[in-house]
């Protein structure tokens, strides 16, 4: 049985200064575009690239964000950004992620609820689908069992 920490996917990525407000520290903007870089990223490795949902008439659009910052990140720091898809609640797929600090510290933490909305009907035709595809349950029961040869790390 995998540990918990096994299941986590992860992006490395460097704070640049166009992530920066003035002082050097890490604009909270910037977190919500590398979660959604994480999650987009995580879907790729699992088999599924988001362009192939947006060609359906799919998309995943956050209805639920909630982010705590713990420790600034700063222009320079080097980041490693932890993902992790949870078990489905009603329709909403809920991911978690974590921001580690260059020291391997907990920088900032974010829960993001997501819901599946087929758009293929045109703008007065949308509506949220319970049901998944199957190509997108397949890559979540991948990202659920964590990244291909994963070991836990501290």
């Amino acid at each position: 049985m995998q540990s918990p920490e096994e299941t986590w996917w992860r992006l490395h990525r460097r704070v640049l200064p166009q992530h920066t407000d003035h002082a050097g520290v890490m604009w909270h903007g910037a977190y919500l575009a590398w979660l959604e870089e994480a999650r987009v990223e995580a879907l790729a490795q699992a088999g599924l690239a988001y362009s192939a949902l947006s060609a359906q008439g799919l998309e995943l659009p956050v209805v639920g964000l909630r982010i705590d910052y713990r420790q600034a990140l700063l222009h320079g720091d080097a980041v490693e950004i932890r993902s992790q898809v949870m078990p489905r609640v009603g329709l909403k797929l809920p991911w978690h992620s974590r921001f580690m600090g260059p020291d391997g510290g907990l920088a900032a933490e974010a829960c993001v609820d997501l819901v599946l909305v087929d758009l293929s009907g045109g703008p007065s035709r949308r509506r949220l689908l319970r049901r998944l595809p199957e190509d997108l349950e397949q890559a979540l029961t991948i990202l659920r069992s964590g990244p291909p040869g994963a070991t836990a790390r501290p």
